[in-house]
Order: structure tokens, then C-alpha cells, then sequence
């Protein structure tokens, strides 16, 4: 693994530490012995290819699915494989690949969800506020039953519904997924404006790695479940492998050749 320099969150707060994790489906080992770090206040992402293993880090540290081995640390506690309510109640929140909304509530309703674990009602209706402000069509719709809503206006619910419980952490499970160039754009604006004026911390998973560098802060590439680099994301933009792998800026026409040999000197 190439490591250029420390991650960030070696010199500062560490919200999330995983250390040597290993997560199956039945026999199929999806990630294999994998350690990062985020700290806090910052945007992390993990950078992979569909089926590296990206959702199944999120889940595992939600405690959706239990590790076979390694530990999940947050916030100084061990949470691994604990329940997923549990995890929410202690200041995490995880946006899944898909959104999942819930489609017969309100949108009003929806969000209100998220802030289900939270007393202060105040604070609550700020918040409220605040997420319109963020994502004003969803004032608009609030009334509006979320399943009604179009793709990218489930995924601005979504991302609002976690910010309603004030978590610490959220995890952004693939944003971009299903949206046009111009709402991606959007909906990375506004994660890095909730990590910026929140000071939210942020860790999220990506196919889109042009998008995902340019609102990170630090980022981990991911390889058939095991972290082949990682690096500031100024530095990883700047990577012969990660230009031409990622950013689709070589040539194409001896792409798998190359990516067999760099995939070897990753290692």
C-alpha cells in the first residue's frame, strides 16, 4: 500500500478507526483485513469500482453486517457488531446506497424520523429549518409523500433525514448513484457546505472519483476488498494510477493490460 504521507487523523481527533476488518457474505469474503481512520471535521472517501467492497465497509460499521474479525472504534468506544440503533444513538448516521426513504410518510414525516432519538425539540426545529435551507424543493414537497419524490430529491431527504439527528458522523453510501451530472454536482456542494458550516464529519463511498476527491480531505482506494492506496486528496489526484484507473485520463485502448500491472505494484 502506497502511503505518502500520514493520514490526517493521526495528528488530530480520530472519530472512526477501523483495524484489520474482515466482512463475508456467507463464504464470499467481500473486504479483507481492512484499516482507515477519519478525523474529526473532515471528508473522507473510499474510491473503488463497483463490487470492491465499498458498501460493505458502511454497513460494517453501522453494524448492519458483523465483522469476522477486526474491530470498529468510534468516538474512543468499540462498536463493533453492535446493534445498529444502538450505533445511531451514539452520534452515527449512515445515508444508504439506494436512499431508502420511507415513501408512504410526508417528507415533513421522514425527517422528523431522523431526529426520532433526539429531546431537544428546539434544536430539532432549527434543524428543520437549516435542511430546508440546504435543499429548498424539499419545503416545497413537505407535505408531499416521499415516495412521490424523483431520485435525486429522495437522495436530498435522505442526507437531510441524517442531519436531523446531529450525528457526529455520517456515512454517504455512493450519492451520486442514478443522478445527472448537475444534481451530482449539487448534492457534493451541499456535503461538503454540512462538513464546512456543521463541521460534520463526513466519510463517503464513490464510483464518481473526480466528484469524490474534489470534496475530500483525505481517501483510501479500494481493490477487491483490500486498500491498495491512500493519501490527502490532493496528492492521490495527482497519481499516475488514480488518473488513469479513476479519472479515465490514459489511454483506454491498453487499459487492462496496464491496470493488471499496476494492480500488482499497488500491492
Amino acid at each position: 500500500m502506497s502511503q505518502d504521507s500520514p493520514p490526517a487523523s493521526a495528528a488530530a481527533d480520530t472519530v472512526l478507526r477501523l483495524q484489520n476488518v474482515e466482512s463475508s457474505y456467507g463464504p464470499i469474503k467481500a473486504i479483507r483485513g481492512v484499516s482507515l481512520q477519519v478525523a474529526r471535521g473532515e471528508v473522507a472517501t473510499v474510491l473503488g469500482s463497483n463490487g470492491a467492497g465499498k458498501t460493505t465497509i458502511l454497513k460494517t460499521i453501522s453494524g448492519i453486517i458483523d465483522p469476522r474479525k477486526g474491530s470498529v472504534v468510534f468516538q474512543g468506544q468499540d462498536i463493533t457488531a453492535h446493534d445498529p440503533a444502538a450505533i445511531v444513538r451514539r452520534g452515527l448516521s449512515h445515508v444508504p446506497e439506494g436512499r431508502e426513504v420511507f415513501p408512504l410518510l410526508s417528507v415533513r414525516d421522514n425527517l422528523l424520523m431522523g431526529a426520532y432519538t433526539r429531546t431537544d425539540r428546539d434544536a430539532v426545529a432549527r434543524d428543520m429549518e437549516t435542511v430546508y435551507g440546504y435543499f429548498p424543493i424539499l419545503k416545497e414537497r413537505a407535505a408531499q409523500d416521499a415516495g412521490l419524490l424523483s431520485g435525486g430529491q429522495q437522495q436530498m431527504l435522505a442526507i437531510s433525514r441524517a442531519i436531523m439527528a446531529a450525528p457526529a458522523l455520517i456515512l454517504l453510501d455512493e450519492p451520486s448513484l442514478g443522478l445527472s451530472p448537475r444534481l451530482t454536482k449539487e448534492i457534493f456542494e451541499i456535503v461538503v457546505r454540512i462538513n464546512r458550516e456543521r463541521g460534520t464529519t463526513i466519510l463517503l463511498v464513490e464510483q464518481n472519483a473526480n466528484m469524490a476527491l474534489n470534496a475530500s480531505d483525505y481517501g483510501y482506494v479500494l481493490e477487491n476488498g483490500r486498500i491498495v492506496m491512500e493519501g490527502a486528496c490532493e496528492v492521490l489526484r495527482e497519481k499516475d494510477d488514480i488518473k488513469e484507473f479513476y479519472l479515465g485520463m490514459k489511454d483506454e485502448g491498453v487499459r487492462g493490460e496496464r491496470r493488471w500491472k499496476k494492480k500488482k505494484t499497488w500491492r
